[in-house]
């Protein structure tokens, strides 16, 4: 049962659904009853309602005809237009961290370099660390905005479900180009960041994209 405190039980309730369809317990296509859900965090349909209502805004769900509400399925078409802005974006953001970024922070980037180099065949962790290098990255970016930006459009990302470090090939390419990456940070080369970046997400699109003509 959720608690009242923290927020309205609307927002928590939204919380609590967001959370599921990050973690994939709640996958694209499933139908999301409001009485199931009422029922297993202990609230009423209201807060329900308004949840589902911000999560539809925000594109993660939709009204299927004859079905209800449902988690989206990205088409390719969707799934190219998020990596084109996820490629806007994140250039952005490594152009903005090699201006800003704290020694720390580009120790803490090395740092994961390695961790993610030791990591392979294990793709939930190859693609842990990676989200952990990127959000690194944001921070040091040191712009809340495009933050806000960034965290909305890796919500819309979790709707692909499977990384595409399942794709034996990924780790060695994502390897050389998050080093690529970091170097221009350390080095504070704002455009070679924002190249290696955007580059880095147009290799992460081909990936998803043979994915799905695989699946």
């Amino acid at each position: 049962m959720l608690s009242s405190r923290g927020g309205p039980r609307g927002e928590l309730v939204y919380k609590a659904l967001l959370e599921g369809i990050r973690a994939g317990r709640i996958r694209p296509g499933d139908r999301i009853r409001e009485e199931d859900v009422a029922q297993s965090l202990g609230v009423s349909r209201t807060p329900v309602r308004e949840a589902l209502q911000q999560l539809q805004a925000r594109r993660l769900v939709e009204v299927a005809p004859g079905r209800g509400i449902v988690v989206v399925e990205l088409n390719t078409q969707q799934v190219m237009e998020l990596y084109a802005m996820r490629e806007v974006l994140e250039g952005a953001a490594a152009r903005f961290a090699a201006q800003h970024a704290l020694p720390a922070e580009i120790a803490m980037m090395r740092e994961l370099l390695n961790e993610f180099d030791t990591a392979e065949g294990d793709a939930a962790e190859l693609a842990r660390i990676n989200h952990a290098l990127h959000r690194t990255i944001y921070e040091a970016a040191r712009n809340r905005y495009m933050h806000e930006a960034l965290n909305n459009l890796e919500d819309a990302l979790s709707l692909l479900q499977n990384t595409t470090f399942s794709l034996p090939e990924r780790h060695g390419s994502a390897s050389r180009e998050h080093k690529a990456i970091v170097s221009a940070i350390e080095s504070r080369d704002s455009e070679g960041a924002e190249a290696a970046s955007r580059l880095h997400i147009r290799e992460a699109q081909r990936s998803r994209l043979r994915m799905l003509m695989n699946r």
